[in-house]
């Protein structure tokens, strides 16, 4: 595991387990949402997001957690090992409000005060799992047998992981 790619929901827990990797594997975390969002929410232009994209993936070790599913083909060819956070979006949800009322994201963002938004919100509850979910399981099967992959769907999956990891 050199090049590894955290997916899921906003909310999955992706900066979390990327930080705990990062711990046992010693490999820089590039937190997508960190390069992607300019200050005040605005968003980084798609030309300009696929360069920044094609740079963060040259360098020969690195745990990137972050959808964007415009720059997935360009990211999945690159990675060794995919790990898809397949959680309830319930959960997601309570993971969010938690963040946004605790004030604790481990990805902080430069210039961008935490919030939950009805977008943000609408996102989690329906168009993630009805548009972003079914595209991740038909890539993650077209790479399956080339790549490592993951598929955790609850703390439990996380913790086993993780100690597999250590081991």
């Amino acid at each position: 595991m050199k090049k590894i790619l955290i997916l899921g929901s906003c909310g999955a827990g992706k900066s979390t387990l990327a930080r705990k990797m990062q711990s046992i594997l010693d490999i820089e975390i590039i937190h997508l949402d960190q390069h992607y969002w300019k200050p005040n929410w605005t968003k980084t232009e798609s030309e300009e997001w696929e360069k920044k994209v094609e740079e963060l993936i040259k360098g020969e070790r690195w745990i990137i957690d972050g959808n964007y599913r415009s720059t997935l083909d360009i990211r999945l060819p690159q990675s060794d090992t995919v790990i898809w956070l397949d959680f309830p979006r319930m959960t997601c949800l309570r993971r969010l409000l938690k963040r946004r009322l605790k004030k604790n994201r481990v990805d902080e963002i430069s210039g961008c005060k935490e919030r939950i938004s009805f977008n943000l919100l609408k996102w989690v509850l329906w168009k993630f799992p009805r548009d972003n979910r079914k595209d991740i399981i038909k890539r993650l099967e077209t790479i399956r047998k080339e790549k490592n992959v993951f598929v955790l769907k609850s703390d439990r999956d996380v913790d086993e992981f993780l100690n597999k990891l250590k081991k």
